[in-house]
């Protein structure tokens, strides 16, 4: 374990940052790539409409759809990759395994990018997606969705080089890299729709910076930073078309877990469309689904720089630092989690009506479950993250499926009856009942040593930040009354101020080490 500790302190430069500063270095950079999708699918809409017709709009929302989908092709090895990297750490020669390991999966990769390209060019040209999709009238669609699919596929082998970066702690460094490509993407989209004003340039715009983002990475980046992974420094084994195929067979319970969290966020707004015949009600669902989806992903993206710290003390077989991290993070998580739920529960309806300009009315108890549902998951969240870096594909194959088959039968049980409050209760069952009652259970019970209690201590963190932040909104919204925009950003600007002089004993350091060694391990 010294030998394995060792090296990751000299993988990071024997003065480099401490696990507080690499956290710190992950979470502001997946922050600025929360706000950079935001960014995407909320601020250059306006642009695009001065340029486009609501259809053409709506033809683009697509085309950004389906390659984003592209991920799924990923099947799981970016966690395999992950996982075995992870395992060379307690190796004698770690670097060495991990290049060769790495040029074999880079093999693999490159062949499933290839296969997987000729058949969705074979696919397009024997069934035209604008005539599928009802975009016949739409030009330069199907060239577009062709270029947006096959180049996101593209981009697909820098999840390996990406895997390696997150587990020798340089996770940050990856992230910022996409965040650069994300930005300036952004940039050549607004250019390329007001120069040009078509779908397939826009498409090129976007997806050539990801490519170029890729090729960066893994041409010239990653053999810089790890120099055994230079091709010349390689030791090279005879990998057979056997050891890949069963490199994508040890990956498929990982992309389980990736597919269900998948569905569970596209799947209901297909079921509510199908299902509920009141328009208005779908229209409520997908704005209110947004907010919490957000927060969903905000929790993710926090527990990634964590799980990945905790990837390699469970690696190392380090327990005692693994239970410490384990306990804190996910009571860190979860405090996120309530304090955004609070503050949302008591402003989300002002919002609501000052974004819709009141044309569709707000659905009080759905955004209610949704959110108390968004904030009672957060640490099933950060047990599913970590179940990624631990090398639990089994757990994973074996709850994750189930999850989405509970989903699917609560779904036709509950739409048909209670509209997209059935959805909404669909999904928040499905992820107490499985995701938190089976995956996040076990996870704790095998982690630390007192797993009843830290769940209890997680429930009361839960009710208390919640309920305060709820009752403090109240407070401030009855006081402050009715009013147009600046009324509602000065309620929130008074929320932000009383909870930050609650919070703000936290930021003496002895009463942040007396409040975590409170936290049950």
């Amino acid at each position: 374990m010294n030998n394995a500790l060792s090296r990751w302190k000299t993988t990071a430069g024997s003065e480099g940052p401490t696990r507080l500063q690499r956290l710190v270095h992950g979470w502001s950079a997946n922050l600025v790539q929360v706000l950079l999708g935001l960014t995407q699918q909320l601020l250059l809409i306006p642009a695009f409409l001065h340029v486009w017709t609501a259809d053409i709009l709506a033809a683009w929302l697509t085309i950004y759809a389906a390659g984003s989908l592209m991920i799924v092709a990923d099947a799981g090895l970016h966690l395999r990759a992950v996982n075995r990297f992870l395992a060379f750490k307690n190796c004698a020669d770690c670097d060495g395994r991990s290049a060769s390991f790495y040029d074999g999966m880079l093999r693999v990769y490159l062949s499933v990018v290839l296969v997987l390209g000729v058949l969705l060019v074979g696919a397009m040209q024997l069934w035209r997606p604008s005539e599928m999709l009802g975009f016949r009238a739409t030009a330069d669609f199907d060239s577009a969705l062709l270029v947006m699919t096959l180049g996101m596929l593209l981009t697909l082998p820098a999840n390996l080089a990406s895997g390696l970066y997150r587990v020798r702690g340089r996770y940050s460094r990856t992230v910022w890299l996409q965040n650069i490509a994300l930005l300036f993407g952004q940039f050549a989209q607004v250019a390329a729709a007001i120069v040009f004003g078509n779908l397939f340039a826009v498409a090129v715009a976007f997806v050539s910076t990801q490519i170029i983002f890729a090729a960066f990475l893994m041409a010239l980046d990653a053999p810089r930073l790890f120099p055994f992974l230079r091709r010349d420094g390689i030791h090279r084994t005879r990998r057979s078309f056997r050891w890949g195929v069963g490199q994508i067979g040890l990956a498929l319970p990982f992309s389980t877990g990736s597919f269900t969290e998948l569905a569970l966020v596209n799947l209901p707004v297909l079921l509510v469309s199908s299902l509920v015949v009141d328009r208005i009600a779908v229209a409520q669902w997908g704005l209110t689904r947004v907010i919490a989806s957000l927060l969903r992903g905000i929790c993710q993206q926090m527990s990634m720089p964590l799980a990945a710290e905790l990837g390699h003390d469970y690696a190392i077989g380090d327990k005692e630092r693994l239970r410490r991290l384990y306990a804190r993070g996910s009571v860190l998580v979860t405090a996120m989690a309530s304090i955004m739920a609070g503050g949302l529960l008591p402003f989300w309806e002002n919002f609501f009506k000052l974004w819709t300009h009141g044309t569709i009315p707000y659905d009080g108890p759905l955004a209610t479950t949704l959110l108390l549902g968004s904030a009672a998951i957060a640490p099933s969240l950060f047990a599913l993250v970590y179940a990624y870096h631990s090398d639990r594909g089994a757990l994973l194959a074996r709850t994750k499926p189930l999850q989405l088959v509970v989903f699917l039968v609560l779904s036709l049980v509950l739409i048909p009856r209670l509209g997209p409050l059935g959805a909404a209760l669909a999904i928040v069952a499905s992820d107490l009942a499985i995701q938190f009652g089976l995956l996040a259970i076990v996870i704790i019970r095998q982690t630390l040593q007192h797993p009843l209690r830290h769940v209890a201590f997680l429930v009361a963190t839960m009710f208390t930040i919640v309920s305060g932040g709820w009752g403090i909104g109240l407070v401030i919204e009855s006081q402050a009354g009715a009013g147009g925009l600046a009324n509602f950003f000065v309620q929130c600007a008074l929320w932000l101020v009383v909870v930050g002089a609650i919070a703000s004993p936290l930021a003496s350091r002895k009463i942040r080490a007396s409040f975590a060694s409170v936290i049950p391990e």
